[in-house]
């Protein structure tokens, strides 16, 4: 038997859910898809000028040990630098140097406050 429906679907064009258009399904799964399989970042918005970030969740003995790392490397770098210099821009170079190492001095001890070895 047949019933004819007293209240028709909307033919609205602009209604989300269009039952005359035949990708209406396949927009409304892939919205649902998206929703639930990719989601919006929730991480903090960076400045427009900042190329690098740290990974939130690390822990502190992680960064501490990059942290040591990268101060070795710079220390390196400005010795091989100051021993290339006369004068003046060696004082200079020395001094960067010295920071540096001082730097990586307070990383070590703080990493072996985290992790006693």
């Amino acid at each position: 038997m047949f019933k004819v429906t007293p209240n028709p679907p909307s033919t609205d064009p602009t209604s989300p859910c269009d039952p005359l258009d035949p990708t209406a399904f396949d927009k409304a799964s892939k919205r649902a898809l998206d929703y639930y399989l990719k989601p919006e970042p929730t991480e903090a918005k960076t400045a427009p000028g900042q190329l690098f970030t740290v990974v939130n969740g690390i822990d502190t003995e992680c960064l501490l040990a990059n942290l040591s790392e990268t101060l070795a490397s710079a220390n390196a770098m400005a010795c091989d630098l100051a021993f290339e210099l006369d004068g003046s821009r060696r004082h200079i170079a020395l001094g960067i140097q010295q920071l540096i190492e001082l730097g990586g001095l307070l990383a070590n001890r703080a990493l072996d406050n985290v992790d006693p070895r």
